[in-house]
């Protein structure tokens, strides 16, 4: 794989994704120990001069008033470190904490952090290695960055704490950096700072989501389009004249993507004139309004993590003209606001896929078709149960949807009175990603069967194909009641894989 290097400029998403979930090697640039060695030095200038700098010479949060010895400044770094260790829980994946390191080391290659290039290539030397530090879930308010993650990665570099090896069983860091040839790092003034104080967490984790949703929303037009069909819905409700009237970008894309999938479908002809049904109901009709205002909440959590990508995410900060100098820069607002909108955005994404699989499962709405899909209702129950596991996690989703960004928590002694709880709006981001794949994996799966049982008329080539595609993925139809649990799973495995969307770009060309 192509090496990505840590240069003092940004990453870009698919590097990042490379590195945290397919081991894409890792190595600092030429440019980047430059820069890392100019803003050493200039600590090491910091560390001698009459004014305190913070977190060189005195100590942190509330005890930044304390003066440190000079004798004492590089134990100073190494307590920080393990105190701020200090988190609880079940482990934190380990693409994320792949993503959390990578980002870390490239703000340090920046050369705004005042720590020597071993820093970066210690961390590098342990994504090359396959060696992931082991780190709680709890213990981030991102507000000074994610501390406690942070720190936890920060002490297996010192040869301190457990990692997970390669093939997934842990092990203590200093054995598994012994095993690789690694010598455990030595730190020096502001080191341990500089290796804790950043949004790296929630960056690596917002990132990850908006890769996963940028295929899940073409997903949710692939089903919703299938549903369609299978009620005997119509499409001149996404006509583009239509749809230009409300000219949000998302907007377009979905319906664009609507008429493109329902494109030569005979299953919509056949009931274009004569129907004396005057509009479909909201769930059908309003679904690109909803998962294109899902795609403009995207681009703006695109546009967050690109900017957070290429920032300088430290305090304090060593500046050119040799200044160190406190900021705010480490607080996590940003990508917190962007994570809670994200979660609102999709929890709604699923909530409307949900309404049309119960649609399709009540006899009463379904324009003819069997009640729960079942060829035989009474003694079969069809897919009943599907539609409650979709429900269940259409309302975890919803519970999740509630915001984290406003449950701010005074800490250290109110010196940091403010925190952004970034963290905990990433992480539970990524349960409603999850969560939406699954939605939208049921609603596949039943509108499937719907098309199906609408035989001789045959669908349009794109959701054609999608029908194919959950067929060869061993999903059955209709028939008598068998255990559902596996094709639901393989159905959800069929979203996550890229291959429902494969099947369809293989017949219609690629969805916007």
């Amino acid at each position: 794989m192509t090496i990505v290097e840590l240069s003092g400029t940004a990453l870009t998403p698919a590097e990042v994704v490379a590195v945290a979930r397919h081991g894409a090697p890792v190595a600092l640039s030429a440019i980047g120990r430059d820069l890392m060695e100019v803003s050493a030095a200039a600590v090491q200038r910091a560390l001698h001069a009459p004014e305190p700098a913070y977190g060189v010479s005195t100590g942190f949060g509330s005890l930044a008033n304390v003066v440190i010895p000079v004798g004492r400044r590089e134990e100073l770094q190494r307590a920080l470190v393990r105190s701020h260790a200090a988190g609880m829980g079940p482990p934190v994946e380990r693409e994320v904490v792949r993503a959390m390191m990578l980002l870390r080391a490239r703000t340090l290659a920046m050369g705004f952090s005042g720590a020597r290039p071993v820093v970066a290539e210690q961390i590098a030397a342990l994504l090359n290695a396959g060696l992931t530090p082991v780190v709680p879930e709890h213990g981030s308010l991102g507000a000074s960055g994610d501390l406690a993650p942070l720190a936890h990665c920060a002490l297996a570099l010192l040869g301190e704490g457990e990692v997970q090896l390669p093939d997934g069983t842990r092990a203590d860091a200093a054995t598994a950096l012994a095993e690789h040839d690694i010598a455990p790092l030595t730190l020096i003034a502001k080191e341990g700072l500089a290796l804790i104080n950043g949004t790296d967490g929630m960056l690596g984790m917002l990132v990850l989501a908006a890769h996963d949703l940028a295929a899940l929303l073409r997903v949710a037009d692939i089903t919703a389009a299938m549903s369609v069909e299978a009620l005997l819905g119509t499409d001149r409700a996404f006509d583009a004249d239509l749809v230009a009237l409300r000219p949000h970008p998302g907007q377009q894309l979905s319906a664009a993507n609507l008429r493109a999938l329902l494109s030569g479908s005979a299953i919509v002809a056949s009931h274009r004139y004569g129907d004396d049904r005057v509009q479909d109901a909201y769930s059908l009709r309003c679904a690109p309004q909803v998962a294109g205002a899902a795609r403009d909440v995207l681009a703006h959590a695109d546009r967050v993590a690109a900017d957070e990508l290429r920032s300088a995410i430290d305090n304090p900060m060593v500046l050119p003209d040799g200044r160190v100098a406190s900021c705010g820069n480490f607080h996590g607002a940003p990508l917190a606001f962007a994570c809670d909108a994200l979660a609102i955005a999709l929890a709604e994404v699923g909530a409307i896929a949900e309404r049309r699989t119960d649609r399709l499962l009540d006899a009463s709405r379904s324009s003819g078709l069997p009640p729960f899909l079942a060829p035989d209702a009474g003694v079969n129950s069809g897919l009943m149960l599907a539609q409650y596991t979709q429900a269940a996690m259409v309302a975890e989703n919803r519970r999740l949807a509630a915001p984290a960004s406003v449950g701010s928590l005074p800490t250290s002694a109110m010196q940091e009175d403010h925190v952004s709880m970034g963290w905990a709006a990433a992480r539970k981001l990524r349960t409603v990603v999850e969560n939406l794949a699954r939605i939208l994996a049921v609603e596949l799966v039943c509108a499937a069967r719907g098309i199906e049982l609408r035989d001789p008329l045959a669908p349009g080539p794109g959701t054609g194909a999608a029908l194919a595609a959950v067929r060869a993925a061993g999903i059955a139809g209709a028939g008598p009641d068998r255990h559902l649990a596996p094709e639901l799973a393989a159905a959800e495995r069929l979203v996550r894989s890229g291959g429902l969307l494969d099947a369809v770009h293989d017949a219609i060309g690629a969805l916007a």
